[in-house]
């Protein structure tokens, strides 16, 4: 991709259709507004870690004298009550949940559990290769960077169709191809990824240079990681 044109990258717009789905996380999607994917390697996050993650967000929830069963269905697998759990919680309460959960989330991913294959410059290239592949046609880029063990991406799709592209491409391609470098079978990738419609311009710099300073808070050394960025 050579010379990307000057892209306006959309808040989230509350009187927009919007499409809401579920399977462990929830996700919503929008036509032109940008949005923080992260998407991660099966071994990310073992069960230690998502043990430990989920006794810290228990004693938050304790502080706060809120249900501790939303802990294990946040960092575990999702129960039936789940949804009735978070309903118990004010809107303050859930805003401030989430917060505390992806502080977590995100710390744990950039400790570098995992044997981290995507040190290996030439593994890192699938990923971003895939990302850059259809951009400025089926989706507009902001910037990304491949972690050792996870991928952040702030993207913004030009139809409803296109984010189909996250599982096709950035998924199931690049584990095929990686798979075939290593000489390996099975999953590579956590199936399910996260994602967050940006919801203000605030949000979407902080964001952007939470994406550029990724590397720097993980320790990484160059060459252990892959930035790009949409030249300014």
């Amino acid at each position: 991709m050579n010379n990307p044109k000057k892209v306006l990258f959309n808040a989230f717009d509350p009187d927009a259709e919007i499409e809401f789905s579920e399977r462990n996380l929830p996700h919503w999607f929008q036509v032109d507004a940008a949005m923080f994917v992260t998407f991660r390697t099966m071994d990310s996050l073992p069960k230690d870690v998502l043990l430990r993650m989920q006794r810290e967000l228990e004693g938050w929830l304790a502080i706060k004298q809120l249900p501790l069963e939303i802990a294990a269905s946040t960092m575990g697998v999702k129960h039936s009550s789940h949804e009735m759990l978070l309903n118990r919680l004010s809107q303050m309460d859930r805003v401030h949940f989430r917060k505390v959960a992806d502080r977590l989330f995100h710390g744990a991913l950039d400790e570098c559990h995992g044997r981290c294959l995507l040190r290996r410059q030439e593994l890192a290239n699938i990923v971003a290769e895939a990302i850059l592949h259809h951009a400025d046609e089926l989706y507009d880029l902001d910037c990304f960077v491949v972690m050792p063990n996870h991928v952040h991406v702030m993207v913004q799709f030009r139809t409803e169709k296109a984010k189909s592209i996250v599982g096709q491409s950035w998924l199931r391609y690049t584990a095929r191809q990686i798979n075939l470098k290593t000489s390996e079978t099975g999953a590579f990738w956590q199936a399910e990824p996260f994602d967050h419609v940006i919801r203000n311009a605030e949000q979407f710099n902080y964001l952007r240079s939470y994406v550029a300073k990724n590397p720097i808070k993980a320790s990484l050394r160059s060459g252990e990681y892959l930035l790009w960025q949409r030249p300014v």
